[in-house]
């Protein structure tokens, strides 16, 4: 049955590229496809609609946003539809894309994906808009987000990615909050002191299983000088070899395979207290500060995500700006797509803030922001660590390698955490795979 459910999850991958690459090879791939000449939204009387995708559930703060512009701007009405942020659910959104279904705004979360809709021709080139300076707006981080030197969509928000701490447990092990520049070594340590009867050390999100490694193939390089793929480095057979020891042999992590099999609700977990630390990223403040649905005494402290070693140089933190909103180069309405897209990330946006999502353009007050964030819930966090890490400064990083290498580098990793494959083998294959992608 395991095999079965990552063999569907590779066909849905692989359907999905090659529905999107069919769709990038009718000549539009610089995004412009599409491209109409539409009259200003309301001039002939008639109403625009616009359909924006994201992954948000529309209650933590996407239809706030919604229902606000569409009071403001009666001429043009948007609806929000939302996507889980899977292989499955970008599937969905960019069949909506290709197909001409009703997709006039949307937003990423990867570079990677991001690339590949360009390459589609269903993201919109913006270098044409002169009237939303997004290098002024954003900051120098937002260069990150360029295809070839161009944006097709702004960057929206300040992405965090970090490993929240049960400070009550920690302070009941006599552990301080962890220093800035920890290691993995120093976090299987607490997680080894941590863990409990029916208390993980650690859980980590589906999503923060590789910001390790790609924080630090950000500072090696992709590749080796001799051009090669360094998928194949020594940090990352550290980093591999620590996760899959944490959870075979000091069971202070779940299993690889009953995490995923099960569909393992780690955020949910940690706020019940079955977990001292949780790798992860803001998006959990929505559950966090909802005290009605995730009830939770504790005060939580921030961390970052460690690096390998300790003399690691070049180290990359997940972080940078993400909530890329891109229009759809095939929209019918464009230019009222464009409307909406500036002022979502001018300040439209800022009821996502008590979901954690903090708006990167420098027209929203950060203490607002912030404000927002902590309303009723300012009791429940170690304010120091908070500053210091979720609203610190660090270099950080957009990988840039092609979703089906990362897509094949899962699979590979997946076999290793399944006992399929030795570390050894499951890092060979990453090369290999990596290195035909390359040509």
């Amino acid at each position: 049955m395991k095999r079965k459910g990552w063999l569907k999850v590779v066909l849905i991958a692989t359907l999905a590229a090659s529905i999107l690459g069919a769709c990038g090879s009718n000549g539009n791939s610089n995004g412009n496809a599409g491209a109409n000449n539409e009259s200003p939204a309301g001039s002939s009387g008639e109403k625009v609609k616009l359909t924006l995708w994201g992954a948000v559930p529309a209650e933590a703060g996407p239809q706030a946003v919604i229902d606000t512009w569409n009071k403001e701007n009666p001429d043009i009405q948007v609806e929000y539809v939302r996507y889980v942020n899977d292989d499955p659910g970008n599937l969905k959104l960019d069949t909506a894309l290709m197909t001409g279904q009703d997709a006039d705004l949307y937003i990423n979360y990867t570079l990677t994906r991001l690339q590949k809709r360009v390459d589609a021709g269903v993201a919109l080139d913006l270098s044409s808009k002169t009237d939303y300076n997004i290098d002024d707006q954003m900051g120098s981080d937002a260069a990150q987000w360029k295809i070839s030197d161009k944006y097709y969509g702004i960057p929206t928000k300040k992405n965090m990615a970090f490993i929240w701490l049960n400070k009550d447990m920690l302070d009941a092990a006599g552990l301080p909050i962890p220093p800035v520049d920890w290691t993995w070594d120093d976090l299987r340590e607490y997680a080894n002191k941590l863990k409990k009867d029916k208390v993980y050390g650690l859980l980590q999100h589906d999503a923060a299983f590789t910001a390790t490694i790609d924080g630090t193939i950000a500072g090696l390089g992709v590749t080796k000088p001799d051009g090669t793929s360094n998928f194949d480095n020594d940090l990352w057979k550290k980093q591999l070899q620590t996760v899959h020891d944490m959870m075979f042999a000091d069971k202070s992590t779940p299993e690889y395979g009953e995490q995923v099999t099960s569909k393992m609700p780690v955020d949910t977990m940690f706020l019940k207290g079955e977990a001292a630390m949780l790798s992860a990223g803001e998006f959990i403040f929505r559950n966090a500060n909802d005290l009605t649905n995730f009830p939770h005494d504790f005060k939580i402290a921030f961390a970052t995500i460690p690096k390998v070693t300790a003399d690691q140089k070049d180290y990359k933190y997940p972080g940078g700006l993400g909530d890329v909103l891109s229009v759809n180069a095939k929209s019918k309405h464009q230019d009222a797509a464009w409307k909406f897209a500036k002022w979502y990330a001018d300040g439209g946006m800022l009821p996502m803030a008590s979901g954690g999502r903090i708006p990167s353009s420098k027209s929203v007050d950060g203490k607002q922001a912030m404000d927002l964030l902590l309303k009723g819930v300012e009791d429940k966090y170690d304010t120091e660590s908070m500053n210091k890490v979720v609203f610190g400064q660090f270099p950080s990083f957009q990988l840039s390698v092609p979703q089906q290498a990362l897509d094949a580098r899962k699979e590979e990793y997946e076999k290793y955490f399944l006992n399929e494959q030795d570390l050894d083998a499951a890092l060979k294959n990453m090369a290999k795979r990596h290195q035909e992608y390359m040509k």
